[in-house]
């Protein structure tokens, strides 16, 4: 009997262990084609005739239109519910009676806002099984002492509930209600069309009850259509050919929603727009005017195909007055606007989803899927230029939109960004992850055609590098690159997969699919195989930013001229032109000399990726190099040739100061850890060895200086795109444009053009000065 009890608690404790460590993942949530746990179909609720009847929406300063304030309408008019005795469970009640699949949180205090009438509802008692909130215990409807400072919010999950279908109670006040369906598609009709990615025009099709339908055009105006194509991540609608769908509609019986939709125009989502009227069928079954909604959208440029090049890649040149930063996929990232020359942030008071949206379809995307505050994509650098930005969202860039020019009392900290919608391009769909211990981890195998059929197989690992993982984790939607891994034989991945399908991969990483960068092709070369040796990655949610201070090197840049017996440490690490070891001890090299300043303005911190035991230690200079080459400094031409070059070796990656509030956490001292916090950054001084550029060998003119941080070889963070804009003068940029548009943060680079007079060593008044 004992060893039967035993068996049953070591069961129990596995069966604990097992959940928990499933659990450590659920915050990830599961990444496209990942199985999701199976959700029970909606049934409709009966409701029992002495029951309320009520409708439910989320209104207020939204910033996803799945949240909002709590909204009931009774008795012909709207009113909110007090956050007095509410929980998660009221919030699972209200969001499932919404459609959706469950509550994630519930916010009190007004947090979206305050609301206007009367509180219908007030100390409010759920078990979270309610089918409407009217079945809840509470003071009785319309019974308060609560004032809208109390009015209570409740954010809801992505998922919808399956087959959920909207049921009207109020039929009487139809124009009162927003509108709550399953899913909304594009549906190409035309065969000129179906092939097209991604899809652009066809059918606006709802699903409801567990059924696509087709929307009547009756009262269809083009502000419906500029909601339903920036959902799917297009900036713009135009117009079509109605003939051919005509023909199309004579041919095949459309099924119709029963209602129209009446939007404004400036909605991020449809949930947001007014049911129209419901729609009264002909006996023949054809709406009044006889025709379904079709929609034509206008793709952003990065989106727009080409004859010659097909669809852009991610990244390219941007709008000049706005651009994001720090995001890990397209369309996201911390918004920063350009004013009087200089980059700065919008700070995120009254930041919400109708000025994220205007920022997105000024970028070339659809609407916005989220306006994110707090910072959350990063902090930025310089000025915050915009405060309690108020749009109509109309505006052609965001600069248009109503603010206040003072930031008092903003900071980086509440730095505004945004997540827009963009076209489903297909990407995730021709690549995945298998045999890594969680969905965001494991061996790269990608689909290809070979002899006419679809196969899945692996990556050759020669060469792989943190490039391509960005690229991987980008087209899947996972964030940013951690690790780039050439063996997985410790990841057993799909037995059908593993021969090698694409070898010589090499990505410049602002590529959308690993498709896209350089490859071999049909020539395939792997002298090493697949199985074991296939490439893979792990890829991660945050990652850090490392960021130049221009503004730095600029203010503390100079020439001095030093004996070459004073550099003889220098000379051992390499850190002088390759003609100084051809001139005797007592002549003399001319440094280019500077401070550099490395910001992390990320979401996690930067470590160096070798551990203590293996840094290497450096008698000349009586110091250990966490990283061998951290920094690389060069001088180009104007017409882009190298013509001088330096670099720095981290010896001393540490925390030098940080922004208010932040607490330093990296100390080189007494052999201690190495790295960068974030907000905080660290400084290397122009009179440290090695923080130079020997330019004895130049003759006077005006060159462009690079300053680039080489993580590439040696990154374990994660690591993240950001785009770099070159401060190059407009009398210079166009001779010394190179297409370094967009770089990984492990290549941070800051250009800068400077002119060099060079002078006979002997002279001790040679100086420098910015170029202009």
């Amino acid at each position: 009997m004992r060893v039967i009890q035993n068996l049953y608690a070591r069961t129990a404790v596995l069966l604990v262990l097992l959940r928990l460590s499933v659990a450590q993942y659920e915050h990830l949530g599961y990444p496209p084609g990942y199985p999701y746990p199976e959700q029970e179909e909606y049934t409709a609720p009966q409701l029992d005739p002495d029951t309320p009847r009520i409708q439910l929406r989320l209104a207020g300063q939204k910033r996803k239109h799945n949240e909002g304030r709590v909204e009931v309408f009774y008795n012909n008019q709207w009113g909110t519910v007090c956050d007095d005795d509410f929980n998660i469970h009221a919030a699972q009640v209200v969001c499932r009676e919404l459609g959706y699949v469950e509550a994630v949180s519930w916010l009190p205090s007004s947090k979206y806002g305050k609301g206007e009438g009367p509180i219908w509802f007030d100390n409010v008692h759920c078990t979270g099984k309610e089918k409407t909130l009217a079945q809840c215990q509470s003071n009785g409807i319309g019974i308060s002492d609560c004032k809208h400072s109390e009015d209570v919010g409740v954010v809801c999950s992505d998922k919808r509930i399956p087959g959920f279908k909207f049921l009207n109670t109020l039929p009487n006040h139809v124009e009162n209600l927003d509108i709550h369906v399953e899913d909304v598609q594009i549906r190409a009709i035309l065969s000129s069309y179906r092939k097209r990615i991604p899809v652009m025009e066809g059918y606006v099709e709802v699903k409801d009850g567990g059924k696509w339908k087709q929307i009547c055009n009756k009262d269809w105006t083009q502000f419906n259509s500029r909601v339903i194509c920036g959902m799917f991540g297009f900036p713009g609608e135009r117009k079509y050919n109605p003939r051919v769908y005509k023909m199309f509609a004579r041919r095949r019986k459309p099924t119709y929603w029963d209602y129209s939709v009446n939007c404004t125009g400036n909605e991020a989502h449809l949930s947001s727009c007014k049911l129209g009227q419901a729609v009264l069928e002909k006996s023949n079954g054809t709406c009044p005017r006889g025709l379904p909604v079709v929609v034509s959208c206008v793709p952003g440029k990065d989106f727009a195909p080409t004859l010659m090049t097909g669809f852009r890649k991610a990244f390219r040149q941007e709008q000049p007055l706005v651009r994001l930063r720090g995001g890990a996929i397209v369309g996201e990232g911390r918004v920063e606007v350009l004013k009087n020359g200089e980059w700065g942030t919008i700070c995120d008071d009254k930041w919400n989803l109708l000025s994220a949206t205007v920022v997105c379809r000024e970028l070339g995307f659809g609407t916005a899927k989220e306006a994110l505050s707090g910072g959350r994509l990063g902090q930025g650098m310089g000025p915050v230029h915009m405060n309690e930005v108020e749009c109509s969202g109309f505006e052609k860039s965001i600069t248009e939109c109503s603010f206040n020019k003072e930031a008092l009392g903003c900071s980086h900290e509440e730095d505004a960004a945004v997540r827009c919608n963009v076209p489903k391009m297909g990407f995730q769909e021709r690549l995945r992850l298998s045999g890594g211990r969680n969905p965001y981890e494991g061996r790269v195998e990608v689909l290809v055609e070979r002899n006419g059929s679809l196969v899945w197989g692996t990556v050759c690992s020669e060469g792989w590098r943190t490039m391509e993982a960005m690229v991987v984790c980008r087209q899947l939607g996972l964030g940013f690159a951690s690790n780039a891994f050439q063996e997985t034989w410790y990841w057993s991945g799909e037995v059908s997969a593993d021969a090698v399908v694409m070898s010589g991969v090499r990505c410049s990483g602002t590529e959308m699919s690993l498709s896209h960068c350089l490859h071999h092709g049909a020539h395939l070369s792997c002298p090493k195989g697949g199985g074991r040796y296939a490439a893979g990655v792990s890829c991660s949610e945050t990652a850090p930013d490392l960021v130049l201070n221009p503004q730095v090197v600029e203010q503390t840049t100079y020439m001095e001229d030093r004996p070459m017996f004073m550099l003889q440490c220098a000379y051992e690490e390499n850190c002088l032109s390759s003609t100084s070891s051809e001139v005797p001890a007592n002549t003399y090299r001319r440094l280019l000399r500077f401070s550099s300043q490395i910001h992390n303005n990320g979401q996690s911190d930067f470590r160096p990726k070798a551990d203590k035991h293996s840094w290497v230690w450096h008698d000349c200079h009586r110091h250990y190099h966490s990283m061998e080459v951290f920094t690389i400094y060069d001088l180009f031409s104007l017409n882009g040739t190298k013509v001088a070059e330096g670099h720095k070796a981290s010896f001393c990656l540490e925390d030098s100061e940080c922004d208010e509030g932040i607490e330093k956490r990296y100390e080189c001292a007494n052999f201690g850890d190495q790295g960068i916090t974030v907000g905080c950054w660290d400084t290397y001084r122009h009179d440290i060895d090695c923080q130079w550029v020997d330019i004895t060998d130049l003759k006077p003119g005006d060159y462009i200086f690079q300053v680039m941080q080489s993580l590439s070889l040696t990154l374990s963070s994660p690591v993240s795109l950001r785009q770099t804009e070159y401060l190059i003068p407009p009398s210079v940029r166009a001779a010394a444009a190179t297409d370094l548009t967009t770089l990984p943060t492990s290549l941070v680079k800051s250009k800068r053009t400077v002119k060099l007079s060079v002078c006979p060593v002997t002279e001790r008044t040679c100086f420098y000065r910015p170029a202009g």
